[in-house]
């Protein structure tokens, strides 16, 4: 079994979960002018984007160190832990997460590196 099956499948769930805010955004800006209904949704929205968001942040640094396969695993490391804005964690997703999870590139044998 996949070492980051079941971490895979909880991102997927909580991706699902947070594909909410699209039609609570629409709901907010249709009701934009009436009511706190429009404060409500976008609270709402952000509420199930957040879960997702904070997995998938914690996710890239336990993948990093569990499972990275490049040759820049240093560089990877720093860039994770000290950088603030995300970009190289949203690199690192599509780099090295989403291969990952598909078992393609290098990360298609099952055998996790130590």
């Amino acid at each position: 079994m996949h070492p980051f099956a079941n971490k895979f499948r909880i991102l997927r769930q909580l991706a699902k979960l947070a594909l909410v805010a699209i039609p609570l955004l629409v709901l907010a800006a249709i009701f934009h002018s009436q009511s706190p209904l429009p404060e409500v949704f976008v609270v709402l929205a952000l509420l199930s984007v957040l879960p997702c968001f904070l997995f998938v942040y914690v996710l890239t640094v336990l993948h990093w160190k569990a499972r990275y396969r490049g040759r820049h695993s240093d560089l990877w490391g720093a860039l994770l832990i000290l950088e603030t804005s995300g970009w190289f964690k949203l690199i690192y997703i599509f780099r090295h997460i989403m291969p990952d999870m598909r078992r393609r590139g290098r990360y298609s044998q099952d055998d996790v590196v130590a």
